[in-house]
């Protein structure tokens, strides 16, 4: 699914070769590492302990707003959830990088039937902020760490 999405990309099967190759050389390693990803998954063995190492801590209930068009709005590619189309102003919120609510239209839509009130109310908030002024004030952040280190 996220190949199709990548314009020149080489056809699966020359991938696929590829991996099982580099599978078979001990370099990288093939199987179902993320769930509710279907197909065959690859991944070296660094990338399957931190895997495994995040599947085993605790969750954190940490929010992560993402702007719809960001790169790792995968919503409706890799998650059975409908597509938040590219937009200005839609949003997507992960808690603990499971998706949870998205703002499309101005309108809250609830992505986790899991999410007790609270977290609703929480995530909802977090969406409706204004991230222009979050991100500004963390570019000065960063601007400023790297002036620092000069």
């Amino acid at each position: 699914d996220l190949l199709q999405r990548e314009p020149g990309a080489p056809p699966w099967y020359r991938l696929l070769r590829c991996y099982r190759r580099l599978e078979a050389r001990g370099e990288i390693r093939g199987g179902r590492f993320v769930a509710e990803v279907g197909g065959e998954q690859f991944a070296t063995s660094e990338t399957v302990r931190m895997l495994r190492s995040t599947r085993d801590q605790e969750p954190k209930q940490e929010t992560i707003v993402l702007s719809a068009a960001d790169p790792l709005n995968l919503l409706g590619i890799i998650t059975r959830h409908d597509r938040v189309p590219s937009g200005p102003t839609h949003r997507i919120a992960l808690v603990d990088g499971r998706p949870a609510a998205a703002l499309q239209a101005n309108k809250i839509r609830i992505l986790d039937q899991q999410l007790t009130a609270d977290q609703q109310v929480q995530v909802s908030n977090a969406l409706r902020r204004d991230i222009t002024r979050t991100d500004h004030h963390r570019r000065r952040q960063i601007a400023a760490s790297i002036q620092g280190k000069r």
